[in-house]
This record gives C-alpha cells, sequence and structure tokens, in this order.
C-alpha cells in the first residue's frame, strides 16, 4: 500500500502542448520524463522523494501507452544497475531513490555506470534531504557527484526549472556520454506550481529492438584497459562537452541588478530562500527581482569556470551560498578566481553557517553581514522605475522613528519553549509490544548486546525502551553482530523489518550467519510493508496487488538458506506470548543462527485500508464496530508503569478523580486504535488491572440497543442505590 494515492492526479499526465499543468512538484518531474521519451524507469522509495514511485505505480496504463518499463526495485543499487540499458543503447531511462544513505547503496553500480559511460539519456533523481531529518545522517550528494564525475544539477524549486532540469538533464547526459544525476530536495518534491506542458513522447528506439538487435561494446566495460581510457575520456572529451553544453543552453542563470559592483552566487534549491531573505532586507521586491546581481547555478557540479569568471569581473566582493559541508562549490570557485588573478573578494563560510541546513532565519543572518560589511543598506532609493517596493532600506542597527516605536517582545529560541520530542512508533504500532517484551526478558535474562536496524524499529533505541547498541544501514542489522559470535552465556540479538530483509538482509546478514555458522538471533519485523520508506507492498505482502507478486513468506526463504531454526508468531499484541519466543530463542541449545519472524500488519497502512471501507459502510448505514480500551480511574495506583512499559502515545495521564489522591492516573485518549497493547503489557507485566475494553457500536440492531437499555437502567439503579446509602451515612 502506497503512502498516498495518485489515482486521479496522474490523469493530469496526459496534458498535451499548450495545456497549462497545475500541480505538485513529483507530479511535473514524472510529466517531464514523459516528454522526454524515456524507455524506463526503477526506483526505491525513502523520504523525501517516495511518492515519485507511488506516482508512477499509478501511471501504468499511461506508461504502457508509450512502451515505458517501470519497476519498483528491491533496492537502491537493483535501481541504479537498471541504466545499464543505457550503456549501449540509446535508451533514456530514470532511476530514483534518497540521498545520500540510497546514493551509498547504489555507489557501486553508479560508479561502473560513470566509468564506462552512456550511449542513452541516464538521470538519477535522488530526494537530497540534507537538514531536513528525514534520513539517518546528514550528507551531501555533492561528493559522490564529484568522485565519480556525475553532472549534478540543482533546479531551482520551481515547476517550470524542475521540468526544464529533467529534459536537459537527459540532452546533457547524451552530450557529453554521462550519467546526470538530478537532486530534488524536499520543497521542491512538495512544491506547488504550473508550467505550459508539451505533448508526451514515444522512445523512438524501443526496448524490444535492443533485445532483438543486442549490441555489444567491450571498450563500455569497466576493466582494464578500458578502464584506464575512461579516466582519460573522462576530463578530455566528456568534461569539455558538458561545460560547452551547459554554457550554450544556459543551465545555469543570471539575474541583473544596479547593485553592480556586488554579488551573489547560490545553488539552485537555495533560490527561493536567498530571494526571501533579499525581500525581507529590501533589496528585492515581492516577484523575486534583485537590486544585487545573482548569479544561480543550477548546475552545481561542474563549475563552469567561464561564467563564474564573467559574473565576478568588475566586483568588489562576492556572497557564495552553499548549503552544508564540505564548502565544495565555494573551494572550486575560490582557486577559479585566484588562478585567473581576479580582484573580487569571495565570502562564503565565514558569513553563513559552516554546517546545518540553510533556512530563511540562517541565509538572513548571512546576507545581512554581507550588506552591512559592504554598504548595501545605504542604498536607501530604488532605482526610478525599477518597481522595487523596499521594506527597509535604512542600516538594521538604526533606531526606529519615535512616532513608530512599538513594544517589542524578546522571543526565546523556540528550543527553549518547545519540548523535545522524540520520533516514535506511531499509536497501534505492531512493533511496540515486541520491544516491550524485549524489556522483559531483559528483566529476567539480562541485557543483551542488540544490533539495530533501519526502519520504525530504530525507534527502539530511545525511550522508553532504550534498545539496541548501534546500526549500519539497511538490512545491515544481522551483518552488524557478526562479530559477535562467540562462545558466550548470551547470544547477540539482531533486528531487521521486512523491508531491510528483502532489500539486503537475507544475503548480507542470514545467508551471511548460515555460512559463518552464527548462534545469534535474528528478530525480522514483518508489519507487511516497507513503512519506513513509504508504505509500498513487498516481496511478503498479503496484500494483492495487480501488477506485482507477493504473498512469498519470508519463513520460506529463511530456511532456503539453510537456517534450520525459525519461529513464524503471528500476533505481535500477545506480549506474554512474544515474550516467551523470546526466551525460547535465546535459551536453545540449537547451534546456529535462530530467526523469529514476528508478524502483524502495520497499523498506519491497515488504518489506510480499512478507513474508506469504514465509511463506506457507515454511509450505507451497515453496523460497524470499533474497539477502543480506557483506564478505570478507580482501580488505577497512578504508578504509569503501563506508559513507561509500552510507550502509547494515546496513553496520558489525567488529575484523580478521588479528592483523598493526589497522584494522576492514566488515560486514554481518542486516539486508541483498539489495538490492545496497552492492556497485553499490563497483563503480561503483572502491572494492574485498570484496563478495560469497549465496544463503539455505530448503527446498532435492534437486540443490542435494548440490551443497551437495560444495562443503562440498571447501572443507574445501582448509582441511586449507592447514593442513598452514601447519604445515610453522611455526618
Amino acid at each position: 500500500m502506497a503512502e498516498r494515492s495518485f489515482v486521479q492526479e496522474v490523469q493530469k499526465l496526459r496534458l498535451g502542448a499548450g495545456e497549462e499543468f497545475v500541480g505538485e512538484g513529483i507530479l511535473a518531474v514524472t510529466k517531464a520524463l514523459l516528454e522526454s521519451g524515456v524507455s524506463y524507469v526503477a526506483g526505491y522509495q525513502g523520504a523525501p522523494i517516495s511518492h515519485l514511485i507511488d506516482v508512477l505505480a499509478d501511471a501504468q496504463d499511461i506508461l504502457q501507452e508509450h512502451g515505458i518499463r517501470f519497476e519498483n526495485s528491491a533496492s537502491e543499487a537493483t535501481a541504479a544497475a537498471t541504466l545499464a540499458a543505457s550503456v549501449n543503447y540509446p535508451l533514456r531511462g530514470a532511476v530514483t531513490f534518497k540521498a545520500t544513505v540510497g546514493t551509498n547503496v547504489a555507489s557501486d553500480a553508479l560508479a561502473n555506470l560513470a566509468s564506462g559511460g552512456v550511449t542513452g539519456g541516464a538521470l538519477i533523481v535522488v530526494g537530497e534531504d540534507y537538514g531536513e531529518g528525514s534520513s539517518i545522517m546528514q550528507e551531501r550528494s555533492h561528493a559522490f557527484a564529484m568522485k565519480s564525475q556525475i553532472w549534478l544539477l540543482d533546479p531551482r524549486p520551481n515547476l517550470p526549472s524542475m521540468v526544464k532540469a529533467v529534459k536537459m538533464g537527459f540532452e546533457l547526459s547524451e552530450a557529453s556520454h554521462t550519467p546526470v544525476m538530478l537532486q530534488l530536495r524536499i520543497r521542491a518534491c512538495h512544491v506547488h506550481g504550473r508550467f505550459m506542458a508539451s505533448d508526451n513522447v514515444r522512445a523512438p528506439f524501443a526496448l524490444h529492438e535492443a533485445m532483438e538487435q543486442p549490441h555489444r561494446d567491450v571498450s563500455r566495460i569497466v576493466l582494464p584497459p578500458a578502464s584506464f581510457v575512461h579516466e582519460q575520456e573522462k576530463l578530455t572529451q566528456r568534461w569539455p562537452a558538458a561545460v560547452d553544453f551547459i554554457e550554450k543552453n544556459q543551465l545555469n542563470e543570471f539575474f541583473e541588478g544596479d547593485l553592480q559592483d556586488v554579488g551573489i552566487v547560490v545553488q539552485g534549491g537555495n533560490y527561493n530562500a536567498l530571494v526571501r531573505v533579499l525581500e525581507r532586507m529590501g533589496l528585492a521586491d515581492v516577484y523575486g527581482r534583485s537590486r544585487v546581481p545573482l548569479y544561480v547555478m543550477n548546475v552545481a557540479y561542474p563549475v563552469v569556470d567561464a561564467e563564474v569568471l564573467r559574473f565576478c569581473q568588475g566586483k568588489r566582493a562576492v556572497l557564495l551560498v552553499e548549503e552544508g559541508q564540505p564548502n565544495f562549490v565555494e573551494q572550486n570557485v575560490a582557486t577559479v578566481l585566484r588562478q585567473a588573478g581576479c580582484s573580487a573578494v569571495l565570502h562564503g563560510k565565514d558569513l553563513l553557517p559552516p554546517a546545518g541546513e540553510y533556512t530563511v532565519h540562517e541565509v538572513l543572518k548571512g546576507v545581512r553581514a554581507f550588506a552591512q560589511k559592504y554598504g548595501l543598506l545605504d542604498a536607501v532609493q530604488a532605482p526610478s522605475g525599477s518597481g522595487l517596493a523596499l521594506v527597509t532600506s535604512a542600516p538594521l542597527t538604526s533606531a526606529p522613528s519615535p512616532a513608530k516605536v512599538h513594544k517589542v517582545i524578546a522571543l526565546k529560541p523556540l528550543s527553549q519553549v518547545v519540548q523535545p520530542r522524540p520520533p516514535g512508533f506511531c499509536t497501534g504500532c505492531p512493533e511496540r509490544p515486541i520491544f516491550a517484551a524485549m524489556k522483559l526478558v531483559e528483566k529476567e535474562l539480562g541485557p543483551h548486546h542488540v544490533s539495530a536496524d533501519i526502519g520504525c524499529h530504530l525507534f527502539s533505541i530511545l525511550p522508553p525502551f532504550h534498545i539496541g547498541n548501534t546500526t549500519m544501514g539497511y538490512g545491515l542489522g544481522t551483518a552488524g553482530a557478526s562479530a559477535m559470535n562467540v562462545p558466550a552465556g548470551k547470544k547477540a540479538i539482531s533486528i531487521m523489518g521486512d523491508g531491510g530483509f528483502w532489500h539486503n538482509g537475507l544475503t548480507s546478514g542470514i545467508a551471511n550467519a548460515v555460512f559463518n555458522r552464527s548462534n545469534n538471533l535474528t528478530i525480522v519485523v514483518d508489519n507487511s510493508y516497507t513503512s519506513a520508506t513509504g508504505g509500498q507492498d513487498v516481496l511478503s505482502s498479503k496484500a494483492l496487488n495487480p501488477t506485482r507478486s507477493s504473498g512469498h513468506l519470508i519463513e520460506k526463504a529463511v530456511r532456503g538458506v539453510g537456517v534450520e531454526w525459525v519461529r513464524t508468531f503471528k500476533r505481535t499484541y500477545d506480549v506474554a506470548g512474544m515474550r516467551d519466543a523470546l526466551k525460547e530463542a535465546l535459551t536453545s541449545t540449537h547451534a546456529g543462527p535462530k530467526v523469529l519472524v514476528a508478524q502483524s500488519e502495520c497499523m498506519l497502512n491497515r488504518q489506510r485500508r480499512e478507513k474508506p471501507q469504514v465509511r463506506a459502510q457507515l454511509a450505507a448505514g451497515k453496523r460497524v464496530v470499533r474497539e477502543r480500551f480506557g483506564v478505570d480511574a478507580d482501580t488505577c495506583t497512578g504508578d504509569r508503569a503501563c506508559i513507561r512499559i509500552s510507550g502509547c502515545p494515546s496513553l496520558s495521564i489525567k488529575p484523580n478523580p478521588d479528592p483523598l489522591r493526589t497522584d494522576p492516573v492514566t488515560t486514554v485518549l481518542d486516539s486508541c486504535v483498539g489495538c490492545g497493547m496497552c492492556g497485553e503489557v499490563s497483563h503480561a507485566a503483572v502491572l494492574c488491572p485498570s484496563f478495560y475494553k469497549a465496544q463503539i457500536v455505530s448503527h446498532p440492531s435492534a437486540w443490542e440497543r435494548w440490551w443497551d437499555g437495560l444495562r443503562v437502567r440498571i447501572v443507574a439503579g445501582l448509582q441511586r442505590r449507592r447514593a442513598q446509602q452514601l447519604a445515610q451515612w453522611a455526618f
């Protein structure tokens, strides 16, 4: 099940020449692929570009009409290797995954592709999430592009620029016989706008023609001595061809301004933030017309020396806005200016933060320092006829007019006002009871070394579970515990999800453990989807997928590579049962790797699947039962052990209704989905009998209405009798 459906929106992909496209950035990128005559597309989901795969999956009929092959790849490496079709044939292909972790997985294939070069256009669309918090690590794709000489596009985040980048990316790739990486930041992925569409183009050379007329060029295979020739080709042929194409087609943009003695160089992805800053400072209008000349690098790599020199010539100083570290572009530009003897002073990381996301606030501080240093704010009057509406023209240090003095309230930093909230499991997540059971086992058998994995289960390293010693990458949970295979009183525990298992874990982890006779335990969290990267189906998904083959058991695959001790636990919400299964695995005398498959459907995807069905039933007047849990305030002791062990966000506290008791009691919020984990963990841990289960019945039967009325009358009668007794005893 995808993160969301694009069934309706994909009809916009049929727009032809002269029609206006209005929609989201990712949809526009897909439209640009169709207009570019792409032959095949593949990818692996991951934020912030997950929904590009969703769009392609929902547009299967349109893709088939144009003879386009689409694959939801097993991993980023699989996706990148798909571009091999463009090495020998004039086939345009595109792949997509997240950066930089996805790029790391795909690096071997990408490096081979870049070395041998391509005949048809090869486009790698990566979701760049530096500073956005949707990736495990904070790195940039820039370094990899430089390392393997893959041209890196970073277009301005608006639909016309992004569409142009896709089309020009294919042409640049073919002109220089080099793969091109198109980096889309999170704001570019989700930006809305419009552009004039063109007709979709069917590839002139079809995939079946390549199969019927195979072509082989040994010089394109990365094998000495050809690989030495490839290195020379990169420097003497591909690089000059790329630079020539970039200049002739004006992929980078120059924006003139009346303050000619200074300038700002900015990567395309940071353009919107920069223009917003200039507007706030009175150096640009609301339409983005800047008084400061701008050089927008929609091509982040390679740097075009001639364009840099042309822009900087005759200027006192230039500010370079480059997000992240190291400052690759700044170093390159500094070298170009120095070697050419240009007198312009270059500023960058000396005024802007050396690392971290360049929010408007951070860019404002850097540009303000630059403006103050070179007196830009002294230019109080806009040139006649410029149409500029200056927000402030006075220096920022000047005092306001006495007639316009307002009370200024000093605001505390947001980090001091809003309490930090660590990431955690969704309400009803079937993975939470697994770790609650692990904590119960830990109490009995002691702590174990736990090798964690990428996915939702990684949240177990945080409160309230505090589980996990290391994490090495997607599907590498078992591999991360390889060194712990030594005789000891305890076994190492590894965790991976079903997505990680099919992505990399089966071969890199489970098969490796079999081969090396590991005696450790691997827990495979099988929630039926790759929930961490978009909720897409995998081989073991139970849902029927019309375009994919699913329903293949993890246990069967595990036994197929030689694991003998395998157990499948089909309901993780049974905390006591989960605890016993874990204890059995950790105390087993069986020699060899042990695998415990813990199954329960991802609650978030389950709700996405069931809510439309429930709404349809309610609209039709059919009986619908919803289960919810609650806490008896009279029974609850207020120790909140249930919250500490389960960590469910639907569990909170409220004032104690008993005036003689001061401790607040636990309460269940309306966000409860009725998974039952809170009650299960309470009973498994022998905590308390406070939890009860209630059923909310919509459109009840006549019998249920009669029974409910009788129950209400009986309870009301008992309550009145009790009140009368208390009144008699009162003094």
